[in-house]
């Protein structure tokens, strides 16, 4: 057995919802919460919310390899956001809320890249997708009280429909 855990990150709107669809994949070792692609250190939730540090709600994923790809780990970061939303998701809206891909090293960059340039040929979606893609930099951790939020708080508001979220997970852990 590989012992070995990589890191994968990515923001696709409020990160509770994202957070508890990736605690539900098969080789996800642990999942938190924070944000990544701004400015500011140590940010808070009221300062990220302000639209002022440039960070994204953003869910940092450690996983096993043997379990789980990242190109499968990508295919459940198309399936729990619209990937063609600017600076929002469902109500959720800022752009704390946008789509990114934080690359932790070439390989995921070019998966990513090539990702994207197949759900295009597809044509996947109705519309352009607007997730950027960055290398991945500091990751700040959000407050305790956002860390698994919505197994904290049941029926908690979320963007991310689960039960078909659920559905999709099984199809591609099923391959």
């Amino acid at each position: 057995m590989n012992q070995q855990t990589l890191v994968a990150t990515f923001a696709g709107g409020c990160f509770w919802g994202v957070e508890e669809a990736f605690l539900k994949v098969p080789g996800v070792v642990s999942t938190k919460v924070g944000y990544a692609g701004g400015t500011t250190e140590n940010p808070t939730y009221r300062e990220v919310c302000s639209g002022k540090t440039g960070h994204a709600e953003a869910i940092e994923i450690i996983y096993d390899p043997e379990k789980a790809d990242y190109d499968q780990l990508l295919e459940v970061f198309w399936a729990v956001h619209d990937p063609t939303q600017v600076n929002r998701q469902g109500n959720d809206v800022g752009t704390q809320y946008r789509s990114i891909i934080f690359y932790h090293n070439p390989e995921q960059e070019e998966k990513a890249k090539n990702s994207i340039k197949k759900l295009e040929a597809f044509k996947i979606f109705r519309k352009p997708i607007v997730t950027e893609l960055l290398p991945a930099k500091k990751f700040w951790p959000a407050e305790e009280y956002h860390q698994k939020y919505l197994q904290m708080n049941p029926g908690g508001y979320c963007h991310v429909n689960m039960y078909e979220v659920k559905n999709k997970i099984s199809k591609i852990f099923s391959k």
